[in-house]
């Protein structure tokens, strides 16, 4: 079963978005996504 990595909005901290692990543990994904939330797009990090 493949990992998922959870992303979280900077701005209001809503986790909006999951997407599948990649090979890279040891660095944080960062995305600039739509939040639904803010209304607006913003950049949404990689939780724990």
């Amino acid at each position: 079963m493949a990992k998922k990595i959870v992303l979280s909005c900077s701005k209001c901290a809503s986790r909006n978005y999951t997407v599948p692990a990649r090979s890279e543990p040891g660095t944080r994904l960062e995305l600039n996504k739509f939040c639904a939330h803010c209304n607006g797009h913003t950049v949404h990090k990689q939780t724990i």
